[in-house]
Protein backbone atom coordinates (compact mmCIF):
# COMPACT_ATOMS: atom_id res chain seq x y z
CA UNK A 1 0.00 0.00 0.00
CA UNK A 2 1.68 3.31 -0.72
CA UNK A 3 1.16 6.55 1.40
CA UNK A 4 1.84 9.81 -0.32
CA UNK A 5 4.53 11.98 0.19
CA UNK A 6 4.62 15.68 0.31
CA UNK A 7 8.33 17.33 0.16
CA UNK A 8 8.85 20.64 0.05
CA UNK A 9 11.85 22.02 -2.08
CA UNK A 10 12.74 25.17 -0.35
CA UNK A 11 15.35 26.15 -3.49
CA UNK A 12 17.53 28.91 -2.79
CA UNK A 13 15.48 30.47 -0.41
CA UNK A 14 15.87 31.33 3.66
CA UNK A 15 17.75 31.95 6.34
CA UNK A 16 18.81 31.13 9.90
CA UNK A 17 15.89 32.68 10.67
CA UNK A 18 13.21 31.62 8.33
CA UNK A 19 14.82 28.22 8.77
CA UNK A 20 13.44 28.36 12.55
CA UNK A 21 10.11 29.94 12.04
CA UNK A 22 9.53 28.12 8.91
CA UNK A 23 10.05 24.63 10.92
CA UNK A 24 8.21 25.83 13.95
CA UNK A 25 5.27 26.94 11.72
CA UNK A 26 5.38 23.58 10.23
CA UNK A 27 5.25 21.49 13.37
CA UNK A 28 2.58 23.18 14.53
CA UNK A 29 0.22 22.66 11.98
CA UNK A 30 1.01 19.33 11.21
CA UNK A 31 0.83 17.95 14.59
CA UNK A 32 -1.42 14.84 14.46
CA UNK A 33 -1.61 14.49 10.32
CA UNK A 34 -1.48 10.26 9.54
CA UNK A 35 -1.19 8.92 6.26
CA UNK A 36 1.35 11.11 4.76
CA UNK A 37 5.05 11.40 4.40
CA UNK A 38 6.35 14.55 5.24
CA UNK A 39 9.72 15.90 4.07
CA UNK A 40 11.55 19.56 3.88
CA UNK A 41 14.55 20.47 1.89
CA UNK A 42 16.19 23.49 2.83
CA UNK A 43 19.86 24.66 1.01
CA UNK A 44 22.43 22.74 1.76
CA UNK A 45 24.14 25.02 4.48
CA UNK A 46 20.79 24.85 6.21
CA UNK A 47 20.49 21.74 6.89
CA UNK A 48 22.20 20.75 10.39
CA UNK A 49 19.89 23.78 11.61
CA UNK A 50 16.44 22.24 9.91
CA UNK A 51 18.04 18.58 11.21
CA UNK A 52 17.81 20.00 15.16
CA UNK A 53 14.82 22.12 14.35
CA UNK A 54 12.56 18.94 13.06
CA UNK A 55 13.79 16.28 15.64
CA UNK A 56 11.03 14.62 17.60
CA UNK A 57 8.62 15.42 15.03
CA UNK A 58 7.05 13.70 11.89
CA UNK A 59 9.42 15.54 9.18
CA UNK A 60 11.69 14.40 7.36
CA UNK A 61 15.00 15.87 6.02
CA UNK A 62 15.71 15.69 2.70
CA UNK A 63 18.67 18.07 0.52
CA UNK A 64 18.45 20.16 -2.88
CA UNK A 65 20.89 17.54 -4.58
CA UNK A 66 24.16 15.05 -4.30
CA UNK A 67 27.66 14.78 -5.97
CA UNK A 68 28.66 11.59 -7.79
CA UNK A 69 32.03 11.99 -5.84
CA UNK A 70 32.03 10.65 -2.29
CA UNK A 71 35.11 12.05 -1.36
CA UNK A 72 38.46 14.20 -2.81
CA UNK A 73 39.33 17.10 -4.85
CA UNK A 74 35.67 18.21 -5.89
CA UNK A 75 35.02 21.68 -4.88
CA UNK A 76 31.70 22.82 -3.26
CA UNK A 77 30.28 19.31 -3.77
CA UNK A 78 28.74 17.02 -1.50
CA UNK A 79 28.50 13.73 -1.11
CA UNK A 80 25.91 11.02 -0.41
CA UNK A 81 27.52 10.00 2.75
CA UNK A 82 27.71 13.36 3.85
CA UNK A 83 24.09 14.13 3.23
CA UNK A 84 23.59 10.65 5.41
CA UNK A 85 25.71 11.97 8.29
CA UNK A 86 23.81 14.94 9.04
CA UNK A 87 20.60 12.90 8.69
CA UNK A 88 18.89 13.90 5.00
CA UNK A 89 17.02 10.64 4.09
CA UNK A 90 15.02 12.23 0.80
CA UNK A 91 17.61 13.91 -1.96
CA UNK A 92 16.27 15.62 -4.76
CA UNK A 93 17.85 14.80 -8.40
CA UNK A 94 16.95 15.28 -12.10
CA UNK A 95 15.42 18.38 -11.56
CA UNK A 96 14.80 20.08 -14.54
CA UNK A 97 17.03 23.89 -12.98
CA UNK A 98 19.28 21.29 -12.56
CA UNK A 99 19.16 19.52 -15.79
CA UNK A 100 18.73 23.40 -17.50
CA UNK A 101 21.01 25.24 -15.82
CA UNK A 102 24.02 22.96 -15.28
CA UNK A 103 23.65 20.95 -18.08
CA UNK A 104 23.06 17.48 -15.94
CA UNK A 105 22.55 14.79 -18.42
CA UNK A 106 20.18 11.72 -17.79
CA UNK A 107 22.97 9.36 -17.56
CA UNK A 108 24.75 11.80 -15.05
CA UNK A 109 21.39 11.78 -13.03
CA UNK A 110 21.32 8.37 -13.21
CA UNK A 111 24.49 7.54 -11.63
CA UNK A 112 23.75 10.03 -8.57
CA UNK A 113 20.62 7.64 -8.54
CA UNK A 114 22.98 4.74 -7.94
CA UNK A 115 24.97 7.00 -5.53
CA UNK A 116 22.12 7.20 -3.31
CA UNK A 117 21.18 3.95 -3.22
CA UNK A 118 23.92 2.48 -2.61
CA UNK A 119 24.11 4.90 -0.01
CA UNK A 120 20.56 3.66 1.40
CA UNK A 121 19.54 7.15 0.93
CA UNK A 122 15.79 8.01 -1.03
CA UNK A 123 16.53 9.59 -4.52
CA UNK A 124 13.92 11.83 -5.67
CA UNK A 125 13.77 11.47 -8.97
CA UNK A 126 12.30 14.51 -11.19
CA UNK A 127 11.31 13.59 -14.72
CA UNK A 128 9.16 15.89 -16.90
CA UNK A 129 8.65 17.44 -20.60
CA UNK A 130 9.17 21.53 -21.47
CA UNK A 131 6.52 23.17 -23.02
CA UNK A 132 7.79 22.93 -26.47
CA UNK A 133 8.19 18.97 -25.95
CA UNK A 134 4.42 18.71 -24.66
CA UNK A 135 3.34 21.06 -27.41
CA UNK A 136 5.14 18.35 -29.89
CA UNK A 137 3.38 15.48 -28.14
CA UNK A 138 6.73 14.18 -26.74
CA UNK A 139 5.73 14.32 -22.83
CA UNK A 140 6.01 10.25 -22.73
CA UNK A 141 8.95 10.26 -25.29
CA UNK A 142 10.76 12.46 -22.93
CA UNK A 143 9.79 10.86 -19.65
CA UNK A 144 10.57 7.51 -20.94
CA UNK A 145 13.72 8.55 -21.59
CA UNK A 146 14.55 9.71 -18.82
CA UNK A 147 13.64 6.87 -16.57
CA UNK A 148 15.84 4.40 -19.05
CA UNK A 149 18.43 5.68 -18.02
CA UNK A 150 17.91 3.92 -14.21
CA UNK A 151 16.07 0.99 -15.99
CA UNK A 152 18.95 0.45 -18.43
CA UNK A 153 21.65 0.89 -15.95
CA UNK A 154 20.56 -0.24 -12.48
CA UNK A 155 17.32 -2.12 -13.69
CA UNK A 156 13.51 -1.73 -12.44
CA UNK A 157 14.30 -2.75 -8.76
CA UNK A 158 16.12 0.46 -8.02
CA UNK A 159 12.71 2.09 -8.31
CA UNK A 160 12.15 -0.08 -4.80
CA UNK A 161 11.88 2.66 -1.88
CA UNK A 162 12.40 5.34 -4.43
CA UNK A 163 10.40 8.61 -5.54
CA UNK A 164 9.45 10.04 -9.04
CA UNK A 165 8.13 13.32 -9.03
CA UNK A 166 6.59 14.07 -12.52
CA UNK A 167 7.40 17.82 -13.34
CA UNK A 168 5.90 19.33 -16.03
CA UNK A 169 8.92 21.80 -16.81
CA UNK A 170 6.09 24.56 -18.18
CA UNK A 171 4.32 24.12 -15.01
CA UNK A 172 7.35 24.99 -12.93
CA UNK A 173 6.95 28.08 -11.22
CA UNK A 174 4.88 29.78 -13.64
CA UNK A 175 1.28 29.54 -11.90
CA UNK A 176 0.71 27.24 -14.77
CA UNK A 177 -0.49 23.89 -13.25
CA UNK A 178 -1.80 20.48 -15.40
CA UNK A 179 -5.05 19.44 -14.91
CA UNK A 180 -5.74 16.71 -12.79
CA UNK A 181 -6.74 14.34 -16.05
CA UNK A 182 -3.60 15.65 -17.68
CA UNK A 183 -1.09 14.79 -14.27
CA UNK A 184 -2.81 11.72 -13.63
CA UNK A 185 -2.59 10.11 -17.64
CA UNK A 186 1.61 11.15 -17.35
CA UNK A 187 1.65 9.36 -14.01
CA UNK A 188 -0.26 6.25 -14.97
CA UNK A 189 2.24 5.99 -18.65
CA UNK A 190 5.30 6.47 -15.77
CA UNK A 191 3.65 3.29 -13.48
CA UNK A 192 2.97 0.87 -16.36
CA UNK A 193 6.21 1.98 -18.12
CA UNK A 194 8.09 0.40 -15.23
CA UNK A 195 5.25 -2.58 -14.86
CA UNK A 196 6.71 -3.60 -18.26
CA UNK A 197 10.36 -4.33 -16.25
CA UNK A 198 8.87 -5.47 -13.35
CA UNK A 199 4.71 -4.91 -12.00
CA UNK A 200 5.58 -5.38 -8.41
CA UNK A 201 7.87 -2.26 -7.79
CA UNK A 202 5.44 -0.72 -10.25
CA UNK A 203 2.87 -0.51 -8.18
CA UNK A 204 4.88 0.40 -4.90
CA UNK A 205 6.61 3.47 -6.08
CA UNK A 206 5.73 6.78 -4.93
CA UNK A 207 5.07 8.87 -8.11
CA UNK A 208 4.69 12.64 -6.89
CA UNK A 209 3.38 15.63 -8.64
CA UNK A 210 5.43 18.88 -8.86
CA UNK A 211 4.49 22.33 -11.17
CA UNK A 212 2.46 24.72 -9.47
CA UNK A 213 1.05 23.06 -6.60
CA UNK A 214 -0.74 24.92 -3.79
CA UNK A 215 -3.56 24.94 -1.15
CA UNK A 216 -5.86 25.46 -4.10
CA UNK A 217 -4.97 22.86 -6.22
CA UNK A 218 -3.63 19.94 -4.29
CA UNK A 219 -6.88 18.39 -3.54
CA UNK A 220 -7.94 17.35 -6.37
CA UNK A 221 -4.96 16.69 -7.85
CA UNK A 222 -4.59 14.02 -4.74
CA UNK A 223 -8.11 12.10 -5.72
CA UNK A 224 -5.84 10.63 -8.98
CA UNK A 225 -5.17 6.89 -8.42
CA UNK A 226 -1.64 7.06 -9.64
CA UNK A 227 -0.42 10.65 -7.85
CA UNK A 228 0.98 10.31 -4.46
CA UNK A 229 1.84 13.36 -3.11
CA UNK A 230 3.59 16.38 -4.27
CA UNK A 231 7.24 17.94 -4.40
CA UNK A 232 5.82 21.37 -3.72
CA UNK A 233 8.45 24.64 -4.67
CA UNK A 234 6.67 28.57 -3.93
CA UNK A 235 4.13 26.92 -1.60
CA UNK A 236 6.67 25.12 0.71
CA UNK A 237 7.94 28.30 1.64
CA UNK A 238 4.77 29.14 3.89
CA UNK A 239 3.70 27.01 6.51
CA UNK A 240 -0.19 27.28 6.43
CA UNK A 241 -0.10 26.68 2.73
CA UNK A 242 2.02 23.61 2.89
CA UNK A 243 -0.01 22.42 5.49
CA UNK A 244 -3.00 22.64 3.10
CA UNK A 245 -1.33 20.42 0.68
CA UNK A 246 -0.45 17.94 3.13
CA UNK A 247 -3.73 17.54 4.97
CA UNK A 248 -4.97 17.40 1.27
CA UNK A 249 -3.30 14.21 0.68
CA UNK A 250 -3.73 12.61 3.78
CA UNK A 251 -7.37 13.45 3.45
CA UNK A 252 -7.66 11.81 0.06
CA UNK A 253 -6.01 8.50 0.24
CA UNK A 254 -8.03 8.26 3.73
CA UNK A 255 -10.82 8.22 1.33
Amino acid sequence: MRHPLVMGNWKLNGNKQMTTDLIEGLRQALSGVEGCGVAIAPPAIYLAQAKDAIADSSIALGAQNVDVNLSGAFTGETSAEMLKDIGAKYIIIGHSERRTYHKESDEFIAKKFAVLKEAGLVPVLCIGETEAENEAGKTEEVCARQLDAVLESQGAAAFNDAVIAYEPVWAIGTGKSATPDQAQAVHKFIRDHIAKKDAAVAQQVIIQYGGSVNDKNAAELFTQPDIDGALVGGASLKADAFAVIVNAAAAAKKG
